[in-house]
């Protein structure tokens, strides 16, 4: 069966994710996924908060940018998350909108190598290995985690162009994809995916999580239409979806249809109702998805 989740977008202020987090618990959403966007909210402590809040609901990272983070402050971060709330957190992490990484000084010349580096020094981490290695930008002299988590972390790349997509069937436990996917988007993604996992000889589940971009009410259409334009995506054809849950659940099965393992609803950055739309995920269209 197809996963359902949705997104609190950091276009809210950082106190309201209790109660929406609380709110997704107790509707029996699935999954609950933040965002660490500069300059807003910070993804691990706004995940752990969360996860503190409730008690079921997962709760996802779309995505840490990697060149803010040393890949051991990553893996103690995520086997603290790990242990304290085990099977809970789910990880993504990527190279960040490349802009803000040059506001902040964290750009680098080559991105896929700096993501590589560090996919493949995080799962080593979390897997509890003792790791040396000198990349070009990931450099660890004997470092092991005190704490690892009991079991292994699956750690999903989030990345959009083919070098990375390949690169996460190569070296990611899984892909998440952006809103920017149609359903031939994710098909297109799946095969890039394969042919990295193929490379690698690799055989295990590759999960895919895909945005979905999402409005409802009486406006859904003109905010849905808005919202693709600002993101300069007006003219890509079968992105997003504006209606009712029938409408919803049905654009959630062809992306599932697709590829997509996992489905998570995108409120438009001007959602009117943020607990509403969380309500409308979980106990509207949840029951129409197979």
């Amino acid at each position: 069966m197809t996963r359902l989740g949705a997104i609190f977008r950091p276009q809210l202020p950082p106190e309201n994710l209790r109660s929406i987090a609380r709110l997704a618990d107790d509707c029996g959403l699935e999954e609950l996924w933040l965002w660490e966007d500069c300059f807003r909210e910070g993804g691990i402590s706004a995940a752990a908060a969360a996860l503190a809040w409730t008690e079921r609901v997962r709760v996802g990272i779309g995505l840490l940018p990697v060149p803010l983070r040393n890949v051991a402050v990553t893996a103690m971060e995520t086997a603290t998350l790990e242990r304290m709330f085990p099977g809970r957190a789910v990880l993504a992490v990527g190279h960040g909108v490349q802009d803000w990484m040059g506001q902040v000084g964290a750009r680098v010349e080559s991105p896929v190598t700096l993501l590589r580096e560090h996919l493949l020094a995080l799962r080593a981490l979390l897997r509890g290995e003792r790791l040396t290695t000198e990349g070009r930008y990931v450099r660890l002299d004997d470092v092991g985690l005190d704490w690892p988590p009991a079991r292994p972390v699956p750690v999903l790349a989030g990345v959009t162009g083919p070098r990375s997509l390949r690169l996460s069937g190569e070296a990611a436990d899984g892909t998440l994809l952006t809103a920017s996917n149609p359903p031939d988007g994710v098909r297109r993604a799946r095969q890039l995916i394969a042919q990295g996992r193929e490379s690698a000889g690799r055989t295990d589940p590759h999960p895919v999580v895909v945005y979905l971009l999402a409005a409802t009410g009486a406006d859904a259409a003109d905010r849905l239409r808005k919202e693709l334009t600002d993101e300069g995506l007006a003219d890509v054809p079968g992105l997003g979806v504006a209606g009712d849950a029938a409408a919803v659940a049905e654009a959630v099965q062809r992306l599932a249809e697709a590829g997509a393992d996992t489905v998570v609803l995108q409120p438009t950055a001007d959602e009117p109702d943020p607990e509403g739309f969380v309500r409308f995920a979980a106990e509207k269209v949840r029951p129409l998805v197979t």
